[in-house]
């Protein structure tokens, strides 16, 4: 089952914001927490308790914590990786390897008699998860997760995003991803432009981001890589979650008619299966309102992603619901009601054909 999770860093004086932080969503229906120990090399013993705290706090409200770790830390607070007691009585769910050992050392990990999860970078690539595969590791035990880009520019092409989380999926291991809160500015170093994996989410909506990792297969769960989250951005975050379907929203070509709201807003959409390389089909409409007059309007050229609408003059095809996957020439025949507001153009990519999606004028 697919969870949604908030990221913590452990900062000077900020654990009270960070506990009210946890509760705030576990309220919520978030169920993960992602905290990091990269940055107190050094300086270990001073925050340890903090974190216990921290850790302690999203336990009882039911939220299941990943500490972000790599092989230096381990030397610096004198830890082996055939034991890992240290972080069982941190109260963690899953250690998180940043920087990953050579296999054999993640797969000895997996079989540690503690119940922990063992994390692995997805966006390490290369040929390292089939490393880890090599040395036969507990599967029930290990996880992956995509790394989050806090430098403008540097997130995950999508293609590779993709290509490495479907491989973690092809050896049934459960995947996990950062998105974004526009309005949060906390994250484990400096520079932090947006924690996302996936550098086209950089600037878009929280909402639409999650409802991107939601809908694709190659992801199981999604983590808010930076705090504190707003409010309204935790709550759009969860409803975002609770979807069943892609929700993509319309700008509107003038006021349109009533009908043509009932067309775009009243009931789901199902991408017809035989699929065109120039628009998108929904075709139930043809049948609800193959007897309601749809007189031709707005009928100009038609530029990609816009939302159209066939018109009276199209015979059998009267009512039919397009979005333009391409510019297309009109002869008069569909109504350009509005188009998919950018910030929700990347959900197309995850509507496919037979599945089904929400529209809704803005």
């Amino acid at each position: 089952m697919s969870e949604l999770g908030i990221s913590v860093y452990l900062k000077e004086d900020n654990l009270d914001e960070n506990i009210t932080y946890i509760k705030k969503a576990a309220e919520l229906g978030f169920t993960r927490l992602f905290t990091s120990m990269l940055e107190i090399v050094g300086e270990p013993d001073q925050h340890i308790a903090g974190f216990k705290k921290l850790i302690d706090v999203a336990n009882k409200v039911g939220m299941k914590t990943t500490v972000d770790i790599n092989p230096a830390l381990f030397d610096e607070l004198g830890i082996k990786y055939d034991d890992l007691s240290f972080f069982k009585e941190l109260g963690a769910w899953a250690i998180r390897l940043d920087e990953g050992f050579t296999g054999l050392e993640e797969t000895q990990m997996t079989h540690n008699p503690l119940g922990l999860k063992i994390e692995t970078n997805i966006s390490r690539g290369g040929h390292y998860i089939e490393s880890v595969m090599d040395y036969s590791p507990n599967r029930d035990a290990l996880i992956g997760s995509h790394n989050f880009y806090p430098q403008k520019y540097t997130g995950l092409d999508k293609d590779y995003f993709n290509g490495t989380a479907g491989l973690y999926k092809s050896y049934n291991l459960q995947t996990s991803a950062f998105v974004s809160a526009p309005s949060a500015t906390q994250g484990p170093w400096p520079v932090s432009d947006g924690l996302v994996s996936l550098e086209d989410h950089r600037n878009l909506p929280l909402a639409t981001q999650v409802q991107w990792m939601k809908f694709n297969p190659n992801i199981d769960n999604i983590f808010i890589g930076n705090a504190h989250a707003s409010d309204e951005e935790l709550e759009e975050a969860a409803t975002a979650f609770k979807r069943t379907m892609p929700l993509l929203h319309v700008l509107k070509n003038g006021e349109p008619t009533e009908l043509e709201t009932k067309i775009v807003e009243g009931k789901n959409q199902l991408y017809r299966g035989d699929r065109s390389s120039y628009v998108i089909r929904s075709t139930q409409s043809r049948v609800d309102y193959k007897n309601e007059p749809l007189a031709p309007r707005n009928t100009e050229t038609v530029n990609q992603y816009d939302v159209l609408i066939a018109n009276e003059n199209y015979g059998q095809y009267k009512a039919e619901l397009q979005i333009a996957i391409k510019p297309l020439e009109n002869d008069g025949r569909m109504n350009v009601v509005g188009r998919i507001h950018p910030d929700d153009i990347i959900l197309i990519s995850e509507i496919n054909p037979w599945s089904s999606f929400q529209l809704k004028f803005v």
